[in-house]
């Protein structure tokens, strides 16, 4: 990131989710709040775009951003039935869960955390959205390389002894292998029944076609906009190394099983992506 400023690449999965409400049906994620929440994400800015949220490109995002979404959002429901109360939201750049949460959620803590300079800028974002924040919401500014997640979180009110539950999307591929690994050991020393999602990408020859070059321009782009892309990891090499952490439960979504699970019997173009991939680990 440049210093100082806020992620570059934030308003993406904004835009993608605000077009799902607008372009799709039936809808993989409900979010209506995303709607408007930039000016790119106006229902006047996507119709006045349409054939380019109607490309192959912008449906294959609008799938990834989507999927991410809800999968977390489904775990998070499983895990709030076995007593998880506690929800870290990192690199949590425009999500607007703690502003539609659902009822299980309300006697959750609920830690949106992100780069201070991003954090700042989405605060702002809100606000002027109306977006006032819920009693149970604590926003922690926090940058994931100085590997000081752990007390900053304990600082702004986080439970160490808590089971808790944390998603990490979109974040991995900025991250040295060195801040992956403390992530993992944090995620294995939470209290049992917590869980962790994340998503990866996955290396070139696991790919193909339109998500090959898409993914080779992600990573174009990011290097240009001083987020360069630090990490990619064949998906049997990520499960692999994630298992070496000791989680009792080790689950990898995979693109078939998204499929099967999120995106069967679809007309609209959207379809399970294989460039980025998500994970889910149980303490």
């Amino acid at each position: 990131m440049l210093p100082g400023q806020p992620s570059r690449t934030l308003l993406v999965p904004a835009v993608a989710r605000a077009a799902h409400q607008l372009l799709d049906a039936p809808l993989i994620l409900n979010d209506p709040l995303a709607i408007g929440l930039v000016f790119e994400a106006s229902r006047e800015a996507i119709f006045g775009a349409i054939d380019d949220h109607l490309a192959t490109t912008a449906v294959l995002y609008r799938s990834l951003f989507t999927l991410r979404s809800r999968f977390v959002e489904d775990r998070l429901a499983t895990a709030a039935m076995r007593g998880v109360r506690q929800y870290v939201m990192l690199g949590a750049g425009l999500e607007t869960f703690p502003w539609r949460q659902p009822e299980f959620a309300y006697d959750m803590k609920l830690f949106f955390c992100d780069h201070p300079s991003t954090l700042a800028w989405a605060q702002h974002r809100f606000g002027e959205c109306a977006l006032v924040a819920p009693p149970n919401l604590t926003f922690v500014a926090l940058d994931l390389e100085e590997r000081r997640f752990a007390r900053q979180l304990l600082e702004s009110g986080f439970a160490q002894e808590a089971p808790t539950f944390v998603s990490m999307l979109g974040v991995m591929q900025y991250l040295t292998t060195q801040t992956i690994d403390s992530l993992f050991q944090f995620f294995a020393s939470l209290p049992a029944s917590s869980e962790a999602v994340f998503s990866f990408n996955v290396t070139d020859d696991e790919l193909s076609g339109l998500e090959l070059a898409e993914i080779r321009a992600g990573a174009a782009h990011g290097g240009a906009v001083g987020e360069p892309w630090l990490t990619r990891v064949p998906s049997a090499e990520m499960v692999a190394r994630v298992r070496r952490f000791g989680f009792r439960e080790v689950f990898h979504l995979s693109p078939d099983e998204a499929q099967r699970q999120y995106f069967a019997g679809r007309r609209d173009g959207l379809r399970a992506p294989s460039r980025e991939q998500l994970i889910a680990v149980t303490a």
